[in-house]
């Protein structure tokens, strides 16, 4: 059986191609992803696979049933873009200004719906079902997959399996981890509110440019002074905005990040050492400060059992030359709700493009489209193997 699905990927490829780069050139943002999942929806009506729209917002879930008695086994891929302007110079550049699919959401959805057509071509020799879960609003918390799972339809299966088009690590290598594959990730901003004033005098004003470098430098000392050197905890500021004028001292401030941490215990420490530095700071500078924390995806943590078939996928799946046992890394990835409820896990498919080299969410973002067979072929490998354990 496996032979047979890996011929059939390798001969609809061109399609899958084409599927890639059609969504890449008409990308949708989190939660706006209308015409992406009525072009998802359509596949499969004229595939003639049952599906439902509009699950736990833009969500579309196929549903394909063997001929062959199993579990039931859910297959994941997300499809929402970015607000990034793309800067590639290639035919299939993005169409719309401002959005793009810079971490290759466009490659998962198109993976995934070629490979439904290559298991629906032969059904009757597939064993169990295979639910085909096309989740909205990856990029953006609270997320698609937790709305989803509340709906009760993933209620019935018995396992999930998803991968990520990996561009850090080349073609043909596998990566996941037995447990924590990625990061808790939160954000935050802090709004200082202060006293303005001419920039002539000084003493007659709280500058809150000066209150906000403060903050910004005696938070990034809850990483270095105030956590466990064997805790893993990131404390980034992407935003500072303050002023007006080049005389005036600015009377607010804002200041926004992220927290990344790989347990709950870091993450409260970190929240409640924010919230001690901010009051210690504001009060010795006579201004007042608000913190809005949002706590967004938990860690993604795998399943052993469901790992382990991944770490085989060198010997079973042609192209996969490795597949390797890594540490965690600290994006988040709302894939972490489903591995919560059921038996799973979510691996890394490298897909590094010779000659782009630039990174996911960069303008220039693109991978080897040679990667989404081995991300398919090696999907339904985890299917199977699940099936037969």
């Amino acid at each position: 059986m496996l032979s047979t699905i890996f011929e059939k990927i390798d001969q609809l490829f061109e399609e899958t191609v084409e599927i890639r780069r059609y969504l890449h050139m008409n990308p949708e943002l989190s939660f706006q992803e209308v015409k992406t999942a009525e072009y998802i929806a359509n596949y499969y009506e004229k595939l003639g696979i049952p599906y439902i729209k509009n699950v736990g917002g833009n969500g579309v879930i196929a549903t394909l049933k063997g001929g062959k008695p199993g579990k039931t086994i859910a297959l994941r891929a997300d499809f929402d873009a970015l607000p990034i302007q793309d800067e590639k110079d290639v035919p299939y550049k993005s169409t719309v200004d401002n959005v793009m699919h810079a971490c290759g959401h466009d490659g998962h959805t198109a993976t995934l719906l070629t490979l439904a057509k290559a298991l629906h071509e032969y059904q009757e020799d597939v064993m169990g079902t295979v639910v085909f879960l096309h989740q909205h609003a990856e990029e953006l918390a609270p997320g698609g997959a937790k709305p989803i799972i509340e709906t009760g339809e993933l209620d019935h299966i018995d396992a999930i399996f998803g991968t990520h088009l990996w561009v850090t690590e080349p073609v043909g290598v596998l990566q996941t981890s037995k447990s924590t594959l990625m990061a808790g990730s939160d954000r935050f901003e802090i709004h200082i509110q202060g006293q303005g004033g001419h920039g002539s005098a000084p003493h007659e004003t709280k500058d809150a440019i000066m209150v906000g470098t403060h903050l910004v430098n005696t938070l990034q000392q809850i990483v270095s002074r105030r956590l466990s050197p064997l805790d893993t905890a990131v404390v980034t500021i992407g935003v500072f905005q303050a002023g007006s004028a080049f005389n005036i001292i600015a009377d607010k401030a804002t200041i926004a990040g992220t927290v990344r941490y790989l347990n709950e215990d870091v993450q409260k420490h970190v929240i409640n050492e924010m919230e001690t530095i901010i009051k210690g700071v504001c009060d010795s500078f006579h201004v007042t400060a608000s913190l809005e924390y949002q706590e967004g995806y938990p860690p993604v943590v795998n399943h052993e059992e469901e790992a382990e078939i991944i770490l085989k996928m060198g010997d079973l799946v042609p192209g996969v030359e490795e597949s390797q046992e890594i540490q965690p890394v600290m994006g988040g990835e709302d894939f972490a709700y489903y591995l919560h409820d059921k038996p799973g896990t979510y691996f890394f498919t490298g897909a590094n493009k010779e000659g782009n080299n630039y990174p996911h969410h960069h303008p220039k973002f693109d991978f080897d489209e040679e990667a989404m067979k081995i991300a398919a072929k090696s999907l339904f490998t985890a299917y199977q193997k699940f099936q037969n354990k």
